[in-house]
């Protein structure tokens, strides 16, 4: 089984430049929660599409910045899940 790991670590641009699939949930109650399934813990929430897409990249940004910074585990690359 192929795992999602690099082996060598990539500068810290090369992470920030990779495009990760999200699932978008809608909430009962109105706005949005996201998901970036293979960035473990990486989520928020907005009220419109727009505010949660926004949300979720600067989420994105600062989780990969935190991991890269603390080099104690590696960064995983985008899977390629098809949801439908």
């Amino acid at each position: 089984m192929k795992n999602n790991y690099q082996i060598e670590q990539q500068s810290l641009e090369y992470y920030l430049s990779l495009r990760y699939p999200m699932s978008i949930y809608p909430e009962d109650d109105g706005g949005y929660t996201v998901i970036i399934p293979d960035l473990p813990g990486c989520m928020s929430q907005g009220e419109t599409l727009e505010e949660v897409l926004e949300n979720i990249n600067e989420a994105r940004e600062l989780w990969i910045e935190t991991v890269y910074s603390s080099g104690k585990k590696p960064i995983p690359l985008p899977s390629k899940r098809i949801y439908i």
